[in-house]
């Protein structure tokens, strides 16, 4: 580096020395000249003052020279903690590639002391087949100018190769010519624990691989089984009500045997009506067409399906008056399931005597929602969040109520085919609230 920069302040230093050394000499103790020739008195007290001005200037310049000294050594220090000592290499490197410089880290890292470093290309330490990563590297930094960086393999000298980034910067040395800095890491670790995660993520997708090949399988399965399963079921049903309506009647035995058959038949038939729908949404192959359906005509229809459970039960339902057309895009027949389904479950788990709520009203985002309000139990947020899992009844195998803990899925399924959304607010204690939304139908 040029020493240009410093001229000015040197030359200001030394002229504040020569002026601390004349205020020195003015304020001390002149010694009395001897053996002066007193034929010129006045010059020779000027002289006499010039040499004890440049004695005292001397002295003090040692003595400034003495503590830039100090600072230059604690500088030296510095630098060799913070570059010598560096966790990374640093190298400098020449335009043509041949490593003029290099800290102790760098040396460790490439297998060489830092001695015969010096003069030996970089490229000689970096495996064969990732030389065309450093050049390209190094060309991008020379046609642009910006920093660049890379990975690479390196071969130190006697050792076996490691993984390195390397980053690479230009500027120029002391005398202006161009060099580059280079910042050598050792990755290996990070390297190999990519490696072991992206080995992981290919076993993972292999395995979901199979897994959604073995669902598909057992979804294309069960929807192909559907009239298979159901026929038999149909039969059995129809020579049951046959018989309950014989003539002559059945005994009373024979009519409560036949009413369990009748009850288990309905019940199983119900259970294989839900698996198989979930099975044919999992399988793509349950289609909807949606279309405008208005609420107010069809939510009607639903509680008059849940009408003779929920004097069963002694549960009342009401349906508030909705405030708007309440008009959406939906399938009406999948739509029907998914309101029936909700509003068996909203009286089944509810207590003696409650009530169950239906309405409707707008939503943000030209959307319609429909809320089924019971006041059973409530749901506490831990099964809240196992709810829509198939045959999951959240604790209730063993209750009075049947169920098979997939009518929730199902639901979801079909509102999501239908482009919209479910969800349940409770309050345990309280009650719960089940909604969706759906796309409100556009005006005709």
């Amino acid at each position: 580096m040029s020493g240009e920069p410093y001229a000015p302040t040197l030359g200001a230093a030394i002229a504040a020395l020569r002026q601390k050394a004349e205020a020195v000499l003015d304020n001390g103790v002149r010694p009395d000249p001897q053996g002066v020739d007193d034929r010129s008195p006045d010059a020779l007290r000027q002289a006499l003052h010039e040499l004890q001005v440049h004695q005292i200037e001397l002295e003090l310049q040692n003595d400034e020279l003495r503590r830039m000294q100090v600072e230059l050594d604690a500088e030296r220090a510095r630098y060799f903690d913070l570059y010598d000592l560096a966790p990374v290499g640093y190298c400098t490197i020449s335009e043509h590639g041949l490593i003029l410089e290099a800290n102790f880290t760098a040396a460790n890292l490439l297998g060489l002391a830092r001695s015969e470093l010096v003069g030996e290309p970089l490229s000689r330490f970096i495996v064969r087949a990732d030389q065309d990563i450093y050049y390209l590297c190094r060309r991008h930094l020379v046609d642009t100018g910006e920093p660049q960086a890379c990975e690479l393999r390196m071969m130190p000298v006697g050792g076996a190769p490691f993984w390195a980034h390397l980053r690479a910067a230009a500027a120029p040395d002391a005398r202006g010519q161009p060099v580059y800095r280079l910042v050598l890491g050792d990755v290996s670790e990070r390297k190999k624990l990519e490696l072991a995660l992206q080995e992981k993520n290919v076993e993972l997708e292999k395995a979901r691989q199979v897994a959604d090949r073995a669902n598909r399988a057992k979804s294309d399965f069960l929807a192909g089984m559907s009239h298979e399963l159901r026929s038999p079921l149909n039969s059995i049903l129809g020579f049951a009500q046959l018989m309950q309506a014989g003539n002559p009647p059945p005994s009373e035995g024979d009519a409560a045997r036949i009413g369990h058959i009748v009850q288990a038949g309905w019940h199983l038939l119900g259970l294989i009506n839900d698996v198989l729908d979930l099975a044919a949404v999992e399988s793509g192959h349950l289609q909807v067409v949606p279309e405008r359906v208005a609420l107010p005509e069809l939510v009607p229809d639903c509680l008059a399906m849940v009408e003779n459970l929920a004097q069963e039960k002694g549960i009342g339902v009401h349906f508030s008056p909705c405030p708007m057309p309440c008009r959406v895009l939906a399938d009406p027949f999948r739509l029907r399931q998914v309101i029936v389904n909700l509003l068996s479950n909203a009286i089944k788990y509810n207590r003696p005597g409650g009530s169950v709520e239906v309405s409707c009203q707008s939503a943000p985002g030209q959307r319609a929602r429909v809320t089924v309000r019971d006041t059973g139990e409530g749901l506490s947020s831990e099964k809240i969040a196992q709810l829509f899992q198939p045959f999951n009844r959240l604790g209730r195998e063993g209750g009075a109520e049947q169920g098979t803990g997939i009518g929730l899925v199902i639901c979801r399924r079909l509102v999501e085919l239908m482009q919209g959304q479910i969800g349940v607010d409770s309050t345990v204690g309280v009650g719960s609230a089940f909604w969706f939304e759906l796309p409100q139908a556009p005006p005709v």
